[in-house]
């Protein structure tokens, strides 16, 4: 039996060789790898000695060669392929062991056309690999260094690797170079657009957590990583509860992504946001984290029960007596928990699941499917500031009321269109989401308010097409709207604005959330 070795990747590739070795198989190999396996006295041929041709053009061309290649490919139960084999001099090759040059983590360190990163355009490894994927039929392929041991056992046990196995190791192979050519490509593509490149190549793996169902127990579903990506809930530690379903991760990613934000914009202070449906329910800064909770969950009670709770602070202790005394949430996903925080919070809410991650970083492209095909944007990041923003009635906000409008314009950002946020000192008192028409949001939002925004900000997350919208904004006792502008009847708005008293600002950006 030979095997051919050939890794960018070193981890394991010793071990692995002594195995094969102390199992009675020639090793082939050639460059770093059959240096690192010969160092560790290890007998390994240098696949020069195979092919009688020595690696040329800076080491480009190595195992380009009929002698490594014909060893791979060549189906053993034909009679003509063994026939060829013997008329040439070609000799098998049993299992191949390859991964390839990091293209895809590498390549941002060059500029485009600087001539640096095609060098690592890896040819020879992925042509190995797929030739070996290929004819799994009679030959093992292993591009992964933690299957290595699962390899050598399997050899151990049975002396080769079964068909099951070698179908599976094919499977991944393929799935090793597919990864790898669309890194290539998005790195050409990226050149002319970064975000909207001429085509997309979207590559990712399933993770082993097990999920449920999806939406619906009778949908299947599973979570899959992008490949080289680092999302912060491959990262994160669960204390406790269930697994996380699908709905969980739906809705932790956007209240995640939500309290990170808000705590951000205002002046890194405190902030916790709360979803439930994909919609926040409650969104709050304060002081400390234990206000902030306890004022994000006076914003809606009854739809906070059971939600996906954010903080982007470390959970402390008087954090914990605000969680124990309001509505149990589904979720609780905090950056740390201070020492003893975890027990006394498994005690008091022992079906809440408590995760611990690392910060969130926003998606380079936001995708989602339709019918054949998918539609691809900018992901919406709210940009404007209030120093930006355009006061068009006579009334001025006051620092504090432009404070609180900001704050409202940034949640809205989250919120299903049609979508008006009401806000006073930092809490988010009334949420109107996701209805057809602008003033119906507004009403929900006056309704859930009740009165308690009176004096603070209302944000609307488009234009107001006419006064009545105005009209229900004044009534819920706002001091201040805060919305794009750019309707035909933006002098009809101002106008009632102006009539009411109510000081009005124009962001000139847009909120839509679908």
């Amino acid at each position: 039996m030979r095997a051919l070795l050939s890794v960018y990747d070193k981890t394991g590739i010793v071990e692995l060789a002594q195995g094969l070795h102390e199992l009675g198989w020639d090793l082939v190999s050639s460059g770093g790898t059959a240096r690192s396996i010969r160092d560790a006295g290890v007998p390994v041929a240098d696949t020069a000695e195979i092919t009688g041709f020595p690696a040329i053009l800076g080491h480009r061309v190595v195992t380009l060669h009929p002698k490594i290649h014909g060893g791979i490919l060549a189906d053993r139960s034909n009679p003509h392929h063994v026939a060829e084999m013997a008329d040439y001099g070609i000799e098998g090759i049993d299992l191949v062991v390859g991964n390839l040059y990091p293209f895809g983590e590498d390549p941002s360190a060059f500029q485009h056309g600087g001539g640096g990163a095609e060098d690592l355009i890896d040819i020879g490894g992925p042509t190995l690999v797929r030739s070996a994927a290929k004819n799994h039929a009679h030959v093992g392929v292993v591009v992964d260094p933690a299957e290595y041991s699962v390899v050598l056992e399997e050899l151990r046990a049975s002396g080769a690797l079964s068909a099951a196995t070698r179908r599976r190791l094919a499977r991944a192979a393929f799935a090793h170079t597919a990864a790898y050519d669309a890194a290539v490509v998005a790195w050409f593509d990226e050149a002319e657009d970064p975000i909207l490149p001429p085509t997309l190549h979207v590559a990712a793996t399933r993770e082993p957590v097990a999920l449920r169902y999806g939406e619906n127990p009778h949908q299947r579903a599973a979570l899959y990583r992008s490949n080289g990506a680092d999302p912060w809930w491959a990262n994160a530690t669960q204390h406790g509860g269930v697994a996380m379903s699908y709905l969980n991760l739906f809705d932790a990613d956007a209240a995640w992504l939500l309290a990170h934000d808000l705590g951000a914009a205002a002046g890194d202070r405190p902030a916790v946001a709360i979803i439930k449906h994909a919609n926040p329910c409650g969104a709050a800064v304060g002081d400390t984290l234990a206000e902030a909770y306890q004022r994000a969950f006076e914003c809606d009670p009854r739809s906070a029960f059971g939600g996906i709770v954010a903080l982007n602070r470390p959970v402390d202790e008087a954090t914990v007596v605000e969680m124990v005394a309001a509505a149990q949430a589904d979720l609780v996903i905090a950056p740390g928990y201070a020492e003893g925080v975890i027990e006394q919070l498994a005690a008091k809410r022992k079906n809440t699941r408590l995760l611990e991650a690392p910060a969130p970083v926003p998606n380079g492209r936001h995708l989602r499917p339709i019918t054949g095909g998918w539609l691809v944007q900018e992901p919406h990041r709210v940009t404007s500031t209030p120093d930006q923003w355009k006061v068009v009635t006579e009334r001025v906000p006051t620092d504090a009321e432009l404070a609180d409008a900001a704050l409202a314009f940034r949640i809205c950002a989250a919120v299903s269109s049609n979508a008006i946020v009401l806000v006073k000192d930092g809490v988010a008192w009334g949420i109107g989401a996701g209805q057809q028409n602008r003033v119906e949001s507004g009403q929900i939002a006056a309704q859930k308010a009740d009165g308690r925004a009176a004096g603070g900000a209302c944000a609307s997350d488009a234009f107001y097409p006419f006064p009545d919208g105005i009209e229900a904004a004044a009534a819920a006792g706002v001091a201040v709207i805060v919305q794009p502008g750019g309707s035909v009847k933006d002098p009809d708005t101002i106008a009632k604005a102006d009539e009411l008293g109510v000081a009005m600002v124009f962001t000139g950006e847009r909120q839509f959330k679908h």
